[in-house]
Parts: structure tokens; C-alpha cells; sequence
């Protein structure tokens, strides 16, 4: 009893505990739903009325019991002590709960948005998987308990650096995941459209849609060419991603640019205005006007703080912007 008793105060610690602070880097997020927001929560297990989709790979905990889903009307069953992962952008509901011989079982979700995954290195067949539809179990070592409760207090703290570190453990896992191996709880079933079909589900029109501008950010991306590649009119093609992605092509393929843009501006190696032209970029001006809109910042002053946080090596950093400014009209 005293047990239960410890559990239900501890419950109500965190429910008091402080939301995280937003970030510069969440308000591009928060007004994306093809992408959500990065986040992790612990929750009591509850049944899904309908199903619903978003922008997230998602990860699923249970401290005990099990649970059934329908995936897209494919059942599959998720077990205690396993973390599951699956994109979320596949339709999903919780239709059975087993809450396990305590009645206690807790749930912990991870959240991490889509174009955050795809731009993780070295995933190879794990990106496939998820694109593909399906549904696995992560290796039975990946985490526990302990590690999740720790992630979530990482979270919830609002300090930028242990996010940051929090997101390199979570990456840091999935290329871990490619080399032992995983179980898969349903296999991927959304297949490239080649050669194109007519008859494909409008989800396979739009992985097949998303995979040919991953694959092609460096080079110009007109709707024509997106459209091409599932032999669909670009109108009937763009309202379609649209309408399963929540976001117009255009946005997403700004969007996966600025992650790209991001990241080489993290590998330190390049000048800003490289950064930009090798993520697809045409224009600084464009560029700068994107990059602050997303993150609160300049791409000078992003790599700046880097250097000032020691993650690259403290060294003059060319600015861009008087070229940025020749540009503007």
C-alpha cells in the first residue's frame, strides 16, 4: 500500500513540475505540424476514441502490461519493458490497454520530429523501415526506466545544453539500433513507387514525394519535378502532399534545407554562404529571412554561440550578410 501510495505522490510531484522553456529553435515548430515539436511525456495509458497522425517519429514505453494498435488498420501489440518506434505520420489508435498485474502501468513518449530523424547520419535501412510504415522493437538494452525518467527530467529543465545532449543520446541510440539489429513488430509495407502505379495508396504518392526531395535538396525542386515522380498532375500531387503532410511542399522543402543549412553550420567547415548554396539555397537574402524566421537567430550568430559553448573551435567567423544585403532587392 505504502508503495502505491509513493507512486501517487510522485505523480503529482511531476505533474507540478515546470513546462520546458521555449526555445528560439521550437517557434518554427509550433506553427508546422507537418514536423511538432521534440518532446517527451509520461502519462497514464489511455485509449484513442479515433485514430490521428503527425510529424513525429514516436517512441512507446510501458512500465508493465501491453498495448494494441491499429497502424493504418494493421494491429500490432506492443509490449512492456521494449521501446517501440514508429512513424507517426502513419495513421495510429491505442485500442487495447493492458495496464499489467499492479494496475499501475505508466507510459513514456518520445517525440522527435520528422525532418530532425531524417537528417540523422548513418540510419540506412532504419530510415527506410520507418518511412516504409513499419513498426519496431527497439533492442531490449536500448533503454529502461531510469534512462527515460533521466531524459525526461533533461527535458523538462529547460537548459539547452542538456537538450542537446539528450538528442545526441537519442541519435546516438538509433545508430546503435542499425548495428545489433531490431525486432520488427510489423514489417514496412509502404513501397517505392517504382515503376509508378496508379492504383497506390495516397501515403506511398506522398514517401515516395518526400524521399525524391530529401535526395535532391542541393538542387532546384520545382512542383513539376515533384509531381513527376508519382506521373500525378502537380495540382492533384500538391494538394495531396499537402493534405497528408499539413504543410504545403514549398514550406517543407525550405524547412529541410534549414535543417541541412544547420548542420553543416555545426560541422564548422564551411563559410555561411556555402552552407547556404550547398542546402539548396539561391539567395542569402532568402537564406538569412528563412534561417531567422526558424530559429530566432542569425546562421552568424548560431555559429557564434557555438563557438562560445566550445562546440566548434573558436576561430573568426565570416559573415555572409553584406553579400546578403547586395542580393536583396
Amino acid at each position: 500500500m505504502s508503495d502505491v501510495i509513493e507512486r501517487r505522490e510522485t505523480r503529482k510531484e511531476k505533474a507540478k513540475a515546470p513546462k520546458p522553456v521555449p526555445r528560439p529553435d521550437r517557434r518554427f515548430y509550433a506553427t508546422t505540424k507537418a514536423f511538432g515539436r521534440f518532446g517527451i511525456r509520461w502519462f497514464d495509458p489511455q485509449l484513442m476514441p479515433t485514430e490521428h497522425w503527425h510529424g513525429h517519429i514516436e517512441f512507446n514505453w510501458l512500465t508493465e502490461g501491453g498495448m494494441g494498435y491499429l497502424f493504418d488498420g494493421r494491429a500490432v501489440e506492443i509490449p512492456a519493458q521494449r521501446l517501440v518506434m514508429f512513424w507517426a505520420g502513419i495513421p495510429h489508435q491505442t485500442v487495447r490497454i493492458d495496464r499489467g498485474r499492479s494496475g499501475e502501468a505508466r507510459q513514456c513518449n518520445i517525440y522527435l520530429p520528422l525532418d530532425t530523424f531524417l537528417y540523422m547520419p548513418n540510419l540506412g535501412r532504419l530510415n527506410e523501415t520507418m518511412i516504409g510504415g513499419g513498426v519496431i522493437g527497439l533492442p531490449g538494452d536500448a533503454v529502461d526506466n531510469a534512462l527515460l525518467e533521466r531524459w525526461y527530467q533533461d527535458y523538462r529543465s529547460g537548459d539547452a545544453e542538456r537538450a542537446d545532449i539528450l538528442k545526441s543520446e537519442i541519435a546516438n541510440m538509433l545508430r546503435r539500433t542499425t548495428l545489433v539489429g531490431w525486432e520488427e513488430l510489423l514489417p514496412p509495407w509502404i513501397e517505392t513507387l517504382e515503376p509508378v502505379v496508379r492504383t497506390a495508396s495516397p501515403l506511398r504518392y506522398v514517401v515516395a514525394m518526400v524521399r525524391y526531395i530529401h535526395e535532391n535538396l542541393a538542387e532546384p525542386i520545382s512542383s513539376r519535378d515533384v509531381a513527376r515522380v508519382v506521373g500525378l498532375h502537380p495540382n492533384y500531387a500538391l494538394n495531396l502532399f499537402t493534405r497528408v503532410m499539413r504543410i504545403p511542399v514549398r514550406r517543407f522543402v525550405i524547412r529541410m534545407r534549414l535543417i541541412r543549412a544547420r548542420a553543416l553550420l555545426f560541422e564548422g567547415n564551411l563559410s555561411i554562404a556555402n552552407a547556404a548554396f550547398q542546402s539548396g539555397f539561391t539567395s542569402l537574402s532568402q537564406f538569412y529571412t528563412h534561417f531567422r524566421a526558424a530559429y530566432g537567430m542569425t546562421p552568424l550568430e548560431m555559429r557564434r554561440n557555438l563557438v562560445a559553448s566550445g562546440k566548434l573551435p573558436g576561430k573568426p567567423v565570416k559573415d555572409a550578410w553584406t553579400d546578403c544585403q547586395r542580393d536583396a532587392v
